[in-house]
């Protein structure tokens, strides 16, 4: 079993829980987070004042998936996040030694 870590911009949220529903990856965790990467954070002007915006506004996605499907979970998350620019985000892939379902003790990928 791996776990797949992808932060990624707000408004590529509904187009990566599709493109992952499609190929079969039924459980996902989404946080809202802030962040930077490279780009620094950005300056914008209110009121006629300028002022620097240094942590933006992201999403992490975090699923853990049978080991077969790792290649097509990774490969739909790049297909809907990847625009060509700056801040398209990040994906890192852990594995994970144990999977284990609460309600009914099922461990392993059963329990995904």
């Amino acid at each position: 079993m791996q776990k797949i870590e992808a932060v990624i911009q707000p408004s590529k949220l509904d187009a990566v829980k599709d493109a992952l529903l499609a190929i079969g990856v039924e459980g996902m965790t989404i946080l809202e987070a802030r962040g930077h990467g490279r780009q620094k954070g950005h300056t914008e002007f209110y009121r006629g004042r300028e002022y620097t915006v240094d942590l933006l506004p992201k999403i992490k996605i975090e699923t853990v998936v049978p080991d077969e499907l790792l290649e097509k979970a990774v490969q739909a998350i790049i297909t809907a996040t990847r625009t060509g620019k700056i801040g398209d985000g990040k994906i890192f892939v852990s594995g994970i030694d144990e999977a284990i379902r609460i309600r009914n003790g099922e461990r392993g990928a059963a329990a995904l």
